[in-house]
């Protein structure tokens, strides 16, 4: 369907990556509830559906689970007075499908034979709806429909004599991808898969530890960034100090590269690498390959800016804010009609037409998904009196679901699935339209690229190589497992 077509149907909301979650933890503060919050306000685009926090004040374990942002709950003083304790455990929250309910916000918590656990998790597990299954069929009891869950009935079930055996033989039988951080009235345990495809941070503060999803946390409440959990391993944070304990076979690390991409906050540190800095190299290394004859260089807001300021600093064309972002938009009261549906950018963008009128222009994204949002950025920028309007996407081209905590439409729907590079181009009504390519992403991100040393990253969305068993996907439709496994994560 050509971009010009006035009944397009913009379906904007589904026209963006999302992750999933953030996890923040710290053992050993006075303030552990207060600092959970903040750390929670710097994890917040990594989930904004829902936020909670569970500490331990030396007799019980407290609650504060809510729907909505975290300055809108966790900034009161009463509650934060309601988590006291030297112990706590926060969680950001974004579902990716269906309804958003107050049972599926994390951290979870049960009374085990062993005491209170409390578990928060960043990642989608791929054999969670199989074991949920087993589990019920054997007499479970699942109060949420999330795949968390499951981890609290393994624990329960494991016959092991200690709750760190418990926890572990329980991750024995995950699939997929976790960072995951547990809490008991003695410990903060955390643990990452053994691809290490999700990111957790272990930090310091004044002889508390802290394990959280990105730097930009630790950031926020002065701590120290100690190192990154590694892959396979599992983190034991007591009063005599912090364990290192590898339960799995060692693998080579295979990150979500989509955390450089997208997710990750620009001024986090991810690898040893500034995410900035990384995206600048993307920008860099897109110029390199695809250069065009244009007169200004114009981001997609927020997170295409740092990959158009490298591309203006490797081609040389000036760089330009063409597109002003609308940072206090909330969800509009209006009835979303079609025609409230299609001004839906605007509530988000505008175009800057001193910088545009007469100019040729060239947009740079992070990624393209739908497209949906594309054609309605480059319409815009022909009305504020563009002369053309070229693209360029700061990573390849996305063709394949994801199913590891990213919020992907089934693989039908997305753009380039099912468009050669010619009919997107036509689609979103561009005058050109190149990628990064899988090599170049590789480079920018410090591989020189070839064949022979790659995977180095979870790449599949790009190259739909799957690092692990997709158990619970095997004989179902992609779309009948997003469903299914909506309120995972």
């Amino acid at each position: 369907m050509a971009a010009s077509n006035p009944e397009f149907n913009f379906d904007l909301d589904g026209d963006t990556l999302r992750e999933e979650c953030g996890v923040f933890g710290i053992f050993g503060h006075d303030d552990a509830a207060a600092l959970t919050a903040l750390g929670l306000h710097a994890l917040q685009h990594r989930g904004q559906e829902a936020a909670g926090i569970v500490a331990f004040n030396g007799e019980r374990f407290n609650s504060e689970r809510r729907l909505g942002l975290v300055g809108d709950h966790f900034s009161n003083e009463n509650t934060i007075k309601r988590l006291q304790g030297r112990v706590a455990l926060g969680h950001v929250r974004y579902s990716t499908t269906g309804e958003t309910i107050l049972r599926n916000v994390q951290p979870l918590f049960a009374e085990l034979a062993t005491g209170g656990l409390a578990v928060a998790h960043n990642g989608n597990l791929t054999n969670g709806l199989t074991l949920r299954r087993e589990l019920v069929a054997q007499g479970a009891i699942c109060q949420s429909t999330s795949d968390t869950e499951v981890i609290l009935h393994l624990v329960a079930r494991s016959q092991k004599p200690r709750l760190v055996e418990r926890y572990i033989d329980a991750l024995r039988a995950l699939e997929g991808a976790y960072s995951l951080v547990a809490m008991t009235n003695k410990k903060l345990i955390g643990a990452r898969d053994p691809l290490g495809i999700r990111p957790l941070i272990l930090g310091e503060l004044n002889g508390a530890y802290i394990l959280c999803s990105e730097t930009c946390a630790l950031d926020i409440i002065g701590a120290r960034f100690v190192r990154e959990v590694e892959n396979g391993e599992v983190i034991v944070i007591s009063e005599e100090g912090v364990e290192s304990l590898r339960p799995f076979p060692r693998m080579q690390a295979r990150p979500c590269v989509f955390e450089y991409v997208y997710f990750s906050r620009p001024d986090s540190i991810l690898g040893g690498r500034s995410v900035y800095e990384v995206r600048k190299q993307f920008g860099r290394q897109l110029a390199q390959e695809a250069p065009a004859d244009v007169d200004v260089i114009i981001p997609v807001p927020d997170s295409g800016v740092p990959a158009a300021l490298g591309y203006s600093q490797a081609s040389g064309v000036p760089f330009e804010l063409g597109i002003i972002r609308n940072h206090y938009v909330g969800r509009t009261f209006i009835e979303p009609t079609q025609t409230i549906r299609a001004l839906g950018v605007k509530l988000k963008h505008n175009a800057n037409r001193s910088v545009i009128s007469g100019k040729r222009v060239l947009l740079v994204d992070d990624s393209i998904v739908r497209g949906t949002t594309s054609v309605k950025i480059v319409r815009m920028m022909y009305e504020a009196g563009a002369r053309e309007v070229h693209m360029r996407i700061a990573c390849p081209p996305i063709r394949h679901p994801d199913f590891y905590g990213i919020d992907t439409p089934e693989q039908k729907a997305l753009l380039a699935a099912t468009h050669t590079l010619e009919e997107m181009r036509d689609y979103i009504g561009v005058t050109s339209l190149a990628f990064l390519s899988v090599d170049g992403l590789y480079r920018a991100v410090g591989y020189d690229g070839r064949d022979d040393i790659r995977p180095q990253f979870t790449d599949h969305c790009f190259t739909g190589d799957y690092p692990t068993h997709l158990t619970d996907i095997i004989g179902e439709s992609a779309k009948q497992q997003l469903s299914l496994l909506a309120e995972a994560g």
